[in-house]
């Protein structure tokens, strides 16, 4: 096991009802004028967004409100945000959304107190300041509610980048999974492979002796595995839905990736995907994986033949471990399809001809400089071959 540190000091309110606390959240964190930040028209038509107003109004707290956020969020919709704030003095950002809406109103936090511009942090640089941000969890995915991380997509070029640093960990997360029962099965699903997709590319590494990480790590995609069938056959299991949100947020708040090295190439190699053709994340992810795995597998047969019969229930072939491997990754692709997920690029709406610029863009856009990195080192050429496994 690695050095590490590790700090996570998000305050979480789960269970039913809990938006409606909202205001005293915001107001125990120290907010005075909030900026509502959301997406479209369901957190209206639901009746969330008056829910939280009326809770922001009840502790005598003024507010804003910004909505339109899209998946695979805009640089376009961040700069708005940060002028809004400093327009009207917003000491406080409220997210109220999926990933995409808190990764959108980190970016603002980030932004509203920097001179510069905020896409220097998804350049590269690390976030130390930022206004303080609470979210209102309405789809179990990208687990942005407990992490420090954001990812935007740059217009001009079609970048999409990540950006961390812990000023931008939400300081209160409100989960009620009741708000999740609304969500079509698509996006369960897409959701449910982000969760597993955050897991396995904590899994993958190059670090030695971190049983314990491994362990959590194979605990939550065997809780993934069982609700993620139970919640697909009945979308109205409040259970399922709960255990899931939870699942989701421990994927991705660093506490399964603390002493090891993580990979994140199938991240980068979906960014892409998801960049040009604005499909669903968890979906191109579920194209994505069983690519870069199958590709890096002998890299550490061993590791795939692990997870393959301690998560997938595969028999060990010890004569033959590549066999083992192979068919664990051969469960997780027949699981990610028995939930409604695509599995290949005609059904991702992906297209083989863009294959080359999918490529430029991922290896060598925004600065790059030919190569990605995590448990193998990928060049144009393996990204190439990636890609067109997924044909």
């Amino acid at each position: 096991m690695e050095n590490f540190t590790f700090y996570s000091p998000t305050f979480f309110a789960f269970g039913k009802d809990t938006e409606n606390e909202a205001g005293a959240y915001v107001k125990r964190f120290g907010g005075s004028k909030v900026l509502i930040h959301y997406g479209g028209s369901s957190a209206k038509r639901s009746g969330l967004l008056d829910r939280v107003k009326k809770s922001l109004e009840k502790e005598g707290l003024k507010y804003v409100e910004l909505g339109g956020v899209k998946p695979n969020p805009r640089s376009g919709l961040v700069y708005e945000g940060i002028d809004l704030c400093k327009k009207e003095g917003v000491d406080f950002i409220l997210a109220v959304g999926g990933g995409s809406t808190i990764d959108s109103s980190k970016a603002i936090a980030a932004g509203v107190v920097y001179d510069g511009d905020f896409w220097d942090f998804y350049s590269g640089k690390y976030i130390e300041e930022a206004l303080p941000v609470g979210t209102i969890l309405t789809i179990s995915a990208a687990g942005s509610e407990g992490s420090p991380d954001s990812v935007i997509t740059k217009e001009e070029g079609m970048f999409k980048r990540g950006a961390s640093g812990n000023a931008i960990r939400p300081k209160f997360s409100i989960l009620n999974p009741a708000l999740t029962q609304t969500l079509p099965p698509y996006q369960t699903a897409a959701g449910i492979t982000d969760i597993m997709a955050h897991l396995y590319e904590r899994y993958l590494t190059n670090s030695k002796d971190v049983e314990v990480t491994d362990r959590l790590i194979e605990a939550l995609l065997l809780t993934m595995k069982y609700e993620g069938k139970r919640v697909i056959k009945d979308p109205d299991d409040y259970e399922a839905r709960a255990n899931i949100m939870w699942a989701g947020m421990m994927a991705h708040n660093h506490s399964c990736g603390v002493g090891r090295s993580q990979d994140w190439n199938s991240h980068n190699i979906e960014h892409e995907l998801s960049a040009l053709y604005d499909c669903a994340h968890g979906a191109g992810l579920a194209v994505t994986m069983p690519a870069v795995f199958k590709y890096v597998m002998n890299h550490d047969i061993m590791r795939f033949a692990k997870v393959a019969v301690r998560v997938w229930g595969c028999e060990m072939d010890f004569d033959h471990p590549e066999r083992t491997a192979l068919e664990g990754i051969e469960a997780f692709q027949k699981f990610l399809i028995s939930i409604g997920m695509p599995k290949n690029f005609k059904e991702l709406g992906a297209k083989k001809e863009d294959i080359p610029k999918l490529v430029n863009v991922l290896c060598r856009g925004d600065g790059r400089d030919g190569t990605i990195s995590g448990f193998v080192t990928l060049n144009e050429e393996d990204c190439t071959k990636i890609y067109e496994m997924m044909v």
